[in-house]
């Protein structure tokens, strides 16, 4: 009798220290689940800014050209009025994105361009991502996010008729805030958008609230 509770003893350590061990384990998983990177989480992430003050280049890629279209300019957003979308080259031409629409700038005023077109629609796209309004992009697209708040990837699969007859997919990646947006179209034409010198830091001028107030 002695021997066998004798013997005993190691199998109930090890039993003990195993029971042990897969508790840590699954309470690392679920703590790692717990903390995993949402798409609640991005779009606060991305909301939380009033103002956002940056450049772009975008390179439009034409399957008929050989060298992308690129051009260059500088945006503004701004929570709860929208976005100016300023290009400087090839040709300065300003342009304002909001919830009543897209307007481009026609001598000392704003002329609303009309609500269907195909340039309509992508920067309408745009505005949804750089605020994210990931209850927006979710009405018509698959979502699927990937990585950290301060490294992340979010693929848009279409879903709606209209736009899979544009896009394929789209590919935004960023980090506090959005750093790239990609385009990819059902035709194999291509937009890559690069977002630079990106700050939150820097309140409205008293242009930028007289462009938005217009």
């Amino acid at each position: 009798m002695r021997r066998i509770a004798t013997a005993s003893r190691p199998n109930a350590g090890f039993a003990s220290c195993y029971g042990k061990t897969l508790s840590l384990i699954l309470l690392l998983g679920l703590s790692s689940l717990a903390n995993a990177f949402d798409l609640q989480q991005l779009s606060d992430q991305l909301a939380k800014p009033e103002v956002i003050h940056g450049s772009f280049i975008q390179e439009k890629h034409l399957r008929a050209l050989p060298q992308p279209l690129t051009s260059k300019g500088t945006f503004v957003l701004a929570k709860n009025h929208g976005l100016l979308w300023l290009l400087k080259t090839p040709l300065p031409q300003d342009y304002r994105i909001s919830a009543e629409g897209i307007a481009r700038r026609e001598g000392n005023g704003w002329q609303m361009l009309p609500n269907k077109s195909a340039g309509a629609e992508q920067n309408r796209l745009f505005l949804a991502v750089l605020q994210g309004d990931s209850s927006g992009l979710q009405r018509d697209f698959d979502l699927h996010l990937e990585g950290d708040a301060q490294q992340w990837k979010l693929t848009l699969t279409p879903r709606s008729m209209l736009l899979k007859q544009v896009f394929t997919q789209i590919n935004i990646d960023g980090g506090e805030l959005v750093q790239r947006i990609e385009l990819l179209e059902t035709q194999g034409d291509s937009t890559l958008l690069r977002m630079q010198d990106t700050t939150g830091s820097q309140p409205l001028s008293d242009a930028e609230q007289h462009d938005f107030a217009e």
